[in-house]
């Protein structure tokens, strides 16, 4: 979940470390415990590094920046360790300093052995294990500094992005991965390396996307890339399509209020090109599955971590609903570890902003490993679960830089949609459902426009909801994965401890939490269940007039009891669920406000979770 950031160049300059903390900053949503950076300044590597965030940093490394040629960076999420400058990388030992993404699940075995063999330890990390037993075979006279990372990588087991660097060797930049992402990106003077494109997007748009079990050793405008077997691979540079002006707030407080009046936009680029009104289905280029294997899947297994999970909770509900076949929704982080029912005409489908979240990643691998044709409904091109996934359908919502998810989620329910259309042209899906989906979709941008207008209605709200300890979010059928989804976002960026239920299923426990510290939203949806639904609301009323009811009904009398009514329009059940769910983040969004939040990187949160 740590952001690296290095670069090798054909001529020193202040500017490269210019390059090195602008690359640091575009991945502070990785991690932001802590930061460093580690430079070849004469003859010598210098290192600086910091607790916190990168203002930090560059207080320490002030107006006046030192030339440079090479340099590794590096922006902390803490996994051994406290967040502090001791633990914060590089890790410089030696002639080597190091920089480290993920997790060496081996490095208390490997410290025992070095600290044996006379090595000193100064942090409490895993990472300093690396830089260690690198210098040490450095140290060995039949061993030059590539011999030495090679010999150091047979060592290692676990997760890890490396960048390696040693102070006799200025013309050197060495790179490693497994498991955790690594890319290269090329310009006539000069090569970098990172975690994201972000990073270096204002550089070079050449990149090269390291595999598992790789390495390289670059120079300024050079590479070789080789396996862990230390065969010269073949591999060619890509163009990305990224412009850094996504990444910047645009005149917004915060890149998630930014992201959250994305969605109309990004709506509008995920279904482009991909409706097909004239066969009543959707067009999607990139699924690269056989049609005729479309009849024959009997299940859907979907996979995925935090918001992209509560997306395919919703999921579950629209696909059943289009396909009638059983759509199984589970946590990465259990599923890696379980022993599921599967079969070859199980369709497995991997949800993922990032596409680089190890959870998710391992239960691709394991889905194809079970002989499953998989899917990946993904917004980042290039990223290792897109590139291993059979087929998939790219969101195109443009970055997420605030670590809360928002954008992406419209954009993954919009997708799964689509996806149920493909389907469910091989299959039972009626004319007349499918058009009722490509209308719902049609007006979905402008719908969610009207929701964005009720923003300061929501903001004047904000004061009242945030005086509340506790929270609880009630929908009933497909709201009930937007209440999840909303309790989970107001928990990320306001830290209010709160929780969703299906609105049926209170009386059975959860009504014993129902206080004066406990503040109910309630999402109350006119459609089948309206008079069931109200019949729950009337129950929480019974017992607390903490509740904040979310209607597309026009009824007047379900204020009574309340503290306040949030009206929307009624659009399709299709969509209704991405209608409420953004009325969720701006509560989101305005309550952390009130409370004075860090409303883009909460409290012990990064963005891409690439560690267990």
């Amino acid at each position: 979940m740590c952001g690296i950031i290095g670069l090798i160049a054909s001529k020193s300059s202040p500017n490269n470390i210019e390059a090195l903390v602008l690359g640091l900053k575009r991945m502070e949503y990785r991690g932001y415990d802590s930061a460093g950076i580690a430079f070849m300044a004469g003859n010598q590597i210098k290192t600086v590094r910091s607790k916190g965030k990168i203002a930090s940093l560059e207080d320490k490394l002030g107006q006046s920046l030192e030339s440079t040629k090479l340099g590794i960076g590096h922006t902390r999420w803490a996994t051994h360790g406290d967040p502090s400058e001791i633990n914060a990388h590089p890790h410089t030992v030696g002639k080597i300093s190091i920089v480290h993404n993920g997790i060496i699940e081996n490095y208390q075995e490997l410290k025992q052995e070095l600290i044996e063999l006379g090595c000193e330890f100064s942090s409490e990390t895993d990472s300093e294990v690396v830089a260690q037993l690198i210098n040490y075979y450095y140290q060995q006279s039949d061993l030059d500094f590539v011999g030495a990372v090679r010999q150091a990588l047979t060592r290692l087991k676990g997760a890890y992005g490396l960048a390696i660097i040693a102070e006799d060797q200025p013309d050197q930049l060495i790179v490693a991965r497994q498991a955790s992402p690594l890319l290269i990106g090329l310009s006539d003077h000069a090569t970098y390396i990172a975690s994201d494109p972000m990073a270096i997007i204002s550089y070079t748009d050449r990149i090269i996307y390291l595999e598992d079990k790789e390495y390289a050793v670059l120079g300024a405008g050079s590479y070789q890339v080789y396996d862990f077997d230390h065969n010269l691979r073949d591999v060619t540079p890509e163009t990305i399509e990224l412009d850094p002006g996504q990444i910047q707030k645009s005149g917004y407080d915060h890149f998630l209020i930014k992201e959250i009046m994305e969605q109309p936009e990004a709506v509008i680029n995920v279904l482009r090109g991909r409706i097909d009104k004239q066969n009543f289905s959707s067009h999607l280029g990139g699924l690269n599955l056989p049609d005729d294997y479309f009849r024959k899947i009997d299940r859907i297994l979907i996979v995925a971590c935090g918001t992209a999970y509560y997306a395919g909770l919703l999921g579950k509900y629209l696909l059943e609903k289009m396909l009638n076949i059983p759509v199984d929704v589970e946590m990465a982080s259990e599923f890696r570890y379980r022993d599921p029912a599967t079969s070859k005409n199980t369709l497995g489908v991997v949800y993922s902003q990032s596409g680089e979240t190890a959870d998710s990643l391992a239960s691709l691998r394991e889905m194809k490993r079970r002989g499953m044709l998989t899917l990946g409904i993904i917004n980042t091109a290039g990223s290792t679960i897109a590139r291993e996934v059979d087929g998939g359908i790219y969101l195109h919502a443009g970055p997420e830089i605030s670590v809360a998810s928002t954008k992406a989620f419209s954009s993954m329910s919009i997708a799964t949609l689509l996806l149920g259309l493909e389907i469910g042209r091989y299959r039972q899906l009626s004319i007349e459902r499918s058009m009722e989906v490509i209308q719902a979709l049609g007006s979905l941008a402008n719908d969610i426009e009207g929701v964005l207008s009720l923003d300061q209605e929501i903001k004047l709200l904000a004061s009242k909801i945030a005086k509340f300890g506790h929270m609880m979010y009630l929908g009933r059928d497909s709201l009930y994965p937007i209440a999840i989804e909303g309790s989970h976002k107001l928990k990320e960026v306001s830290y209010i401890q709160a929780e969703a239920y299906p609105a049926g299923e209170m009386k059975h426990g959860a009504n014993a939490l129902l206080g004066d510290d406990l503040l109910v939203v309630f999402f109350l949806s006119n459609n089948f269940l309206y008079d069931k639904a109200k019949s729950n609301l009337a129950e929480v009323k019974a017992r607390t007039s903490n509740i904040l009811v979310v209607t597309d009904s026009e009824e007047q009398d379900l204020a009574r009891g309340t503290i306040d009514v949030i009206r929307v329009k009624r659009v399709s059940d299709w969509t209704q669920g991405l209608i409420f769910n953004v009325v969720s983040q701006l509560i989101a969004y305005y309550v952390a406000v009130d409370l004075g939040r860090d409303v883009d990187q909460p409290r012990n949160l990064a963005k891409s979770v690439t560690v267990e």
